[in-house]
């Protein structure tokens, strides 16, 4: 029990760690490129990875009307997810978008709070994000539209994942939905970033730092997939409050962003929170295998398991 406890926190950490980093990463390599095409590049060479390494038609042949359809909003979600993200951040700081992008995660991580000392922990989170974003809650108005867009479609991930997580079938389940979604967001930039592409593509020192983009883009979401086949989605709704916290230290070591003394405090609250939060017997999830796309109740709400099995 504790072994499989401890491989799971190693998946969510892996996805904390590399959530923000393989983004300032790209913004760095990048720098002539548009937000749009950075985007795009991300979501392209990604998805030439898990291509490679999955084989994501045969998920698309095997998932059924059901599956296909939760494929297909999952790309979708993946790919304004990235073009909002990246559209934000070319304005605002990364910690800043970071803390915005969590304000629905409150909603999820509330919804399955079910102890006092669960609520208050949910509360210092809410507490440390608004801080966090009233630090910096000035100017830049066009940023934030963008950031509260990604944070609607950050809410929208963590529903449509945390579902294929556990009912899309496949060897590695999440994981070979992943690789499809990542087709479909593929299709879905290119009305958006085509153009804006190109310029990265004209050489081999390009190349090379694409090709090193997509396995960065690849890791976070491999991270989220194996995480959410073993927690609750309250609890990893929860978690990702850490978040914040580690993108502000991913553009303090590579983008020099240094965070203001309220930009601490907010930090200090979202880390309490988590500190605080009681993992329950239903926190983890079930040992037993997911269910597939056809063995769930096709009539089944999206929102039946938000407080996991």
């Amino acid at each position: 029990m504790i072994m499989r406890k401890a491989v799971t926190w190693s998946y969510f950490v892996g996805s904390a760690l590399s959530s923000y980093l393989g983004p300032a990463l790209t913004t760095v390599i990048f720098v002539r490129l548009a937000p749009a095409g950075t985007a795009a590049l991300r979501i392209w060479t990604g998805a030439l990875v898990l291509a490679v390494w999955r084989r994501p038609w045969r998920t698309l042949r095997d998932a059924g009307p059901v599956g296909r359809r939760m494929i297909l909003a999952w790309g979708a979600v993946l790919a304004l997810l990235n073009i909002a993200f990246y559209q934000a951040i070319a304005i605002l700081p990364l910690g800043t978008v970071a803390a915005i992008e969590f304000l629905p995660v409150i909603g999820l991580a509330t919804f399955g709070a079910r102890t006092p000392r669960n609520l208050a922990a949910v509360l210092a989170v809410a507490v440390g994000v608004v801080v966090l974003t009233d630090a910096r809650l000035a100017g830049a108005p066009l940023g934030f539209l963008f950031a509260f867009a990604d944070a609607l479609m950050f809410a929208l991930y963590i529903v449509v994942a945390h579902r294929a997580a556990r009912h899309l079938p496949g060897r590695l389940g999440g994981i070979d939905g992943l690789a499809a979604a990542m087709l479909v967001a593929c299709v879905v930039t290119v009305p958006f970033a085509a153009r804006d592409v190109v310029p990265a593509l004209a050489g081999p020192r390009s190349l090379a730092a694409a090709i090193g983009v997509g396995v960065a883009s690849v890791l976070p979401y491999v991270c989220d997939q194996m995480a959410m086949a073993r927690m609750a989605r309250s609890t990893y709704a929860l978690l990702l409050s850490l978040l914040p916290a580690t993108a502000t230290v991913v553009g303090v070591v590579v983008l020099r962003q240094l965070p203001s003394l309220s930009e601490i405090i907010g930090l200090t609250a979202v880390v309490l929170g988590v500190a605080v939060h009681e993992h329950g017997p239903d926190a983890e999830m079930s040992s037993e295998e997911p269910a597939t796309v056809e063995e769930a109740d096709p009539a089944a709400p999206a929102s039946a398991d938000l407080v996991g099995s």
